[in-house]
């Protein structure tokens, strides 16, 4: 189980660093290796935890720069729907969370890829129905950062800003996230523990992430990831 734990707080830590580079991914490459430890109905809690620990420290790192507009109006969308997704996920079968979760990690290299794509802007009231939209998807696998992001990206913000704000609008949704998982009874004490137990892990990885923010070429390095998320992603549909 040590072994285990060496290789889930690497992947924490890999996963923090690009989320504070790229404002978004982390999730695609923490959440396979959780999923293969303790399986797909114990790692989105749990990593619902982690996030929530790896949002708060974007949060803070980029507190001035966040458009708290944007944040209001996606809350208001993404917020009761986040409860209906909680719900669902406690009703779905592993093997179906399991291929949503393959499905997910697939789909969000392809966002990734097409982001550019939207180029358009739109008014902040627009982020109410996008955070209801990507909510139940959000609690159903952990996360929807990936296809949350090419709207923050097209409504204008950019590095510390886009970071920032799409950081507090998720931790806003992950703590409506945990309440409901536990009053569901989907998360026990000792998935609480294990997420808390990496955080120190994840802030670390913020912390260098965003001081690499404007110094290193990031291509390369999110492709390596880029190939590894979809091999788990088709493994985890046919599993």
């Amino acid at each position: 189980m040590s072994e285990n734990w060496i290789i889930i707080a690497a992947a924490a830590f890999v996963s923090s660093v690009v989320a504070a580079i790229t404002g978004t991914g982390g999730s695609v490459i923490l959440l396979p290796v959780l999923v293969g430890v303790f399986g797909v109905r114990e790692a989105v809690p749990i990593f619902s935890v982690v996030a929530l620990v790896s949002n708060l420290s974007r949060v803070g790192m980029n507190w001035h720069s966040i458009d708290r507009k944007a944040v209001a109006w996606y809350s208001l969308g993404s917020i009761p729907f986040t409860l209906l997704g909680a719900w669902l996920f406690t009703r779905i079968p592993d093997s179906g969370l399991l291929r949503i979760l393959g499905a997910f990690l697939i789909a969000s290299v392809i966002a990734r890829r097409l982001h550019p794509a939207l180029r358009s802007t739109f008014p902040p009231q627009w982020f109410s129905l996008i955070g209801a939209v990507f909510a139940v998807f959000s609690s159903i696998t952990g996360s929807a950062g990936p296809f949350v992001a090419p709207f923050y990206l097209s409504y204008g913000l950019t590095k510390a800003a886009y970071i920032g704000t799409e950081a507090l609008g998720a931790t806003i949704a992950h703590i409506i996230r945990l309440g409901a998982y536990q009053s569901f009874g989907a998360i026990t004490p000792t998935m609480w523990i294990y997420g808390f137990m990496l955080g120190p892990v994840m802030i670390a990885g913020t912390f260098l992430g965003k001081k690499l923010l404007s110094r290193i070429p990031t291509k390369f390095f999110i492709l390596i990831i880029e190939l590894g998320i979809l091999g788990f992603g088709i493994r985890f549909i046919v599993r």
